[in-house]
């Protein structure tokens, strides 16, 4: 029986993040859940691609889009559960035990969030996006792990550059639990802008999103 797992993780100039996030699947891949590595790059000019080579990952290039790279990727994997993972989040001890848990499910699942080096402040961070996510709004960083049937019922991700994860979330509202594992990422965009400063601007652009704006236009806001 092939393991039933595919694994994929968007990129762009990601060298310093990656090594760690695929180290973190080893527990998978000799448990035998991992059926292949992709690694769905969006233009890196840095060292991404060769150290996703390196760790033996098939790599799909394709034009700086998280959707549309999620879209690709997704659509080349051969396993019957996806699990998408951004390049800075890492996967901590036990969450083997949490999937193959799920995978007796039907449902989708994210993992509980946690940020490296956050503080007293990304703890409070990581509670509300942990409770968030409990009403059904889990984002990208806190891994998706998805039936391969279920994500073509949904239509999978959408081909846009922002609130991907969030579009797929509202798809999948009532068809996703909390695993009983973390997922640990990074906080460095929240300390090179702060706390404060970051949560406001993702609610504001979340706030937009629901509201009708372009992701495309969000995307280009986001940037500045």
């Amino acid at each position: 029986m092939r393991a039933p797992i595919s694994v994929i993780v968007p990129t762009l100039n990601a060298e310093h993040q990656l090594g760690a996030c695929l180290t973190a699947l080893m527990p998978g891949l000799e448990a035998g859940l991992i059926r292949e590595l992709i690694v769905t790059d969006g233009g890196s000019d840095d060292a991404t691609l060769a150290i996703a080579r390196a760790w033996g990952a098939e790599t799909v290039e394709c034009p700086a889009s998280r959707g549309g790279q999620l879209a690709r990727g997704c659509a080349q994997a051969q396993g019957m559960w996806l699990l998408v993972l951004h390049a800075d989040t890492v996967l901590q001890e036990g969450w083997v035990a949490a999937v193959v848990k799920h995978l007796e499910t039907h449902e989708a699942g994210w993992f509980k969030l946690r940020f490296a080096q956050g503080g007293t402040a990304g703890r409070i961070v990581a509670g509300w996006a942990n409770l968030r996510s409990r009403s059904g709004l889990p984002y990208g960083d806190q891994g998706l792990l998805i039936p391969r049937a279920l994500y073509s019922d949904v239509g999978g991700y959408p081909d846009q550059p922002l609130m991907e994860d969030v579009a797929i979330a509202r798809a999948l509202r009532g068809r996703l639990r909390a695993l009983d594992a973390i997922a640990l990422t990074s906080a460095a965009r929240y300390h090179r802008q702060g706390w404060l400063r970051r949560g406001a601007r993702n609610i504001w652009t979340l706030l937009r999103y629901f509201g009708g704006a372009s992701p495309h236009r969000l995307a280009e806001s986001y940037r500045r």
